[in-house]
This record gives C-alpha cells, sequence and structure tokens, in this order.
C-alpha cells in the first residue's frame, strides 16, 4: 500500500482555518439559479401591481405631450422640455422596478454568501485564457451539470409558454368582443400565469442547484491528512523557529532579571556554584522575594553585577541551594525561610543603618 498516496488523498473535512483563508480569497458558494428564480418572481408580482400606475403615467405623458406640441413649432427649448419629462417619466416608472429587484438581487446574493469583497477575482489570470484549462472546464463534470440545467429550464419554459399560447387561442372569440383595456389585461394574466408557473418551477431547480453548490463547495475545501499536518505546523510554528523564539525569550528575561540583581538588598551564594538575589519592600511584600536567580556562569555574573552595584554578598551554601531549588524568580520566600533569611537581612541591614 501506498502510504504516502493515501496521505495525500482530500478525505478529511476542512478546518475552520481552511475555510477562513477560503473565504478571504472569495472562495465561496451561492446559486446563481436562486437569485435568478427570485428576482423573476419579484419581477411578476410588481409588473401585476405596477402595471396600472405605470400605464396610467405613460398614456398621461403621451396625452400632455401630444397636446403640447400640437400647437408648438419644434425648437431646441421644446426638445429640452420633452426630453426633461421623458427623464422623469423614466424615473418615475422604471426606478421603483430597477430598485426593487436590485434589493432582491443583493438580498438573494448576501443571504448565500454574506458580504465579500475580494477585488483579486475580477484580475486576469492567465490560466482563463489556457485553451487546455479552457477544454477541461467545457468536459468537465459542472459544465455537463450546467448543460442538464439548461434543457430543463427550457423544456419547463418551452412546456409553460405553449400552455400559455393554448390558454390565448381558446379565448380569442372572447377576445373580440372585450374592449383594448380588457383584451390587455387578459395578456397580462395569462402572462403572469404563466410567468409564475415557470418561476416556481425554476425555484425548486435552484434549490436543488444551491445544495449542488454547496456540495461541490464542500468537495473542493477538503483536505488531506498532509494538509492538516502542514496547517496544524504553520498554526503552532515550525520547531526551529519555536525553539529560537524561546531562546529570545529566554535571552530578554535574563536581561531584566541581571537588571533587577541592581535593586536586590542581598546576594546569596553557594559560594561559586549557586547565586540567589533577595528583596525585601515592606510596603509592598509580606516576606522577601527572589528577584534573581542562577546556576554555574549565571551565578558568576549575578555576583558580578552585585559587586559592581555594591549589593552585600553573603555565602551561606544551605540557604542558597533551598532557595535555588525550591523558590522560582518573583515569588515570596517559604514561611520555614523566614528565620534564617531574616538573620541575614538584619546582618545586611546593620551595615547599611537600615532596620528590618
Amino acid at each position: 500500500m501506498n502510504l504516502q498516496r493515501f496521505a495525500q488523498e482530500k478525505t478529511e473535512k476542512a478546518t475552520p482555518r481552511r475555510r477562513q483563508k477560503a473565504r478571504q480569497q472569495g472562495q465561496v458558494f451561492s446559486s446563481k439559479d436562486l437569485t435568478t428564480a427570485l428576482i423573476l418572481i419579484a419581477s411578476l408580482f410588481i409588473m401585476k401591481f405596477f402595471t396600472k400606475y405605470a400605464v396610467a403615467r405613460i398614456m398621461e405623458f403621451i396625452i400632455d405631450n401630444y397636446t403640447y406640441f400640437f400647437n408648438q413649432e419644434l425648437t431646441m427649448q421644446n426638445t429640452t422640455v420633452i426630453i426633461i419629462r421623458s427623464i422623469n417619466l423614466i424615473f418615475f416608472v422604471i426606478a421603483p422596478l430597477a430598485f426593487v429587484l436590485l434589493l432582491v438581487g443583493v438580498f438573494s446574493s448576501v443571504l448565500q454568501t454574506g458580504l465579500v469583497f475580494n477585488f483579486g477575482l475580477i484580475a486576469p489570470k492567465l490560466e482563463r485564457i489556457n485553451p487546455i484549462e479552457g477544454f477541461k472546464r467545457i468536459f468537465s463534470k459542472r459544465s455537463l451539470i450546467e448543460l442538464l440545467k439548461v434543457i430543463i429550464k427550457v423544456t419547463v419554459i418551452a412546456f409553460f409558454s405553449y400552455d400559455g399560447i393554448k390558454t390565448v387561442k381558446n379565448g380569442i372569440d372572447e377576445m373580440m368582443d372585450m374592449g383594448i383595456e380588457q383584451n390587455i389585461a387578459f395578456f397580462g394574466d395569462v402572462l403572469f400565469k404563466v410567468g409564475i408557473k415557470i418561476s416556481f418551477v425554476l425555484l425548486g431547480l435552484s434549490i436543488f442547484d444551491y445544495f449542488y453548490q454547496w456540495y461541490e463547495y464542500e468537495k473542493s475545501l477538503m483536505m488531506s491528512k498532509e494538509d492538516i499536518k502542514e496547517e496544524i505546523k504553520e498554526i503552532e510554528g515550525n520547531p526551529q523557529i519555536k525553539a529560537r523564539i524561546r531562546q529570545i525569550q529566554r535571552q530578554m528575561a535574563r536581561r531584566r532579571m541581571m537588571q533587577d540583581v541592581k535593586k536586590a538588598d542581598v546576594v546569596i551564594t553557594n559560594p561559586t556554584h549557586i547565586a540567589v538575589a533577595l528583596s525585601y519592600d515592606a510596603e509592598k511584600h509580606d516576606a522577601p522575594v527572589v528577584v534573581a536567580k542562577g546556576a554555574g556562569e549565571i551565578a558568576l555574573k549575578i555576583k558580578e553585577i552585585a559587586k559592581e552595584e555594591d549589593v552585600p554578598i553573603v555565602e551561606n551554601p544551605t540557604l542558597a541551594r533551598t532557595l535555588y531549588k525550591s523558590v522560582e524568580i518573583g515569588e515570596s520566600i517559604p514561611q520555614e525561610l523566614y528565620q534564617a533569611v531574616a538573620e541575614i537581612l538584619a546582618f545586611v541591614y546593620s551595615l547599611k543603618g537600615r532596620r528590618v
């Protein structure tokens, strides 16, 4: 069994980080058919309830302008008037319809994908004009699904359109006895019913398309075990980089510790292998605090700084070893060491003229 090949197979669900990166790159799933179906349904209902208003405004426009120009000469001023009136007509008749349809389209897109901004998607890419990649897209599984959807849509539209034509054909005799407004209303009603039937069938197809797009999206995001390992390594960091960071952190902590030696009240030594610096401020601490400690070279460095800063150095091997092993930097000494440390501090303070 080829274990390396198995590790490269994309069998794992996408991690939250993988999904976030895909979204940042504009890789989201949505169904254009769903948006189209909702816009078509909205258009039909708007036209049904808006047609009377639109027709009334258009008729009013025609009558007013016919009356206006009947007794007027064609001049630049008159032409300007008709242009302005035409713009007003377009604004009050077409703009509301366009605005509502725009809202429906935006709402449908945002509902599916949320707000996604990625201008990189419109940037030119060489693979888009690559003929080999183009043939692959043409004969891909996705292209076959799209072709099947087109065939179904054309079939549905043809079927219901034929049904609408039959309805009009059967109503010709009745239409002969109708007025113009009644004929318009009849045609409008037939078109509305045909459009609604087509729209709801397309809506059903778009719901199927939505879940198909979701399936393809999830499939495209799937990761191999190796991908997950690389992502974990990326999140946690390369071991070498982490080791380097820890080294830098230790160096910074050591520098801070050496700076604190200057503020110490006393340094207790082993006398050569261990050094522990203590500081005591009765207003801030209940007990002396270890501000620095170290063994070997660090101990030598602590004693060197203590000598430079005139910090008293006291040799007490037992106490030095106990403090080094049991107390961390920044911690107060334990209660059982109070007496031993107090005696040393009393001696040091007596040299400086201070009291414990």
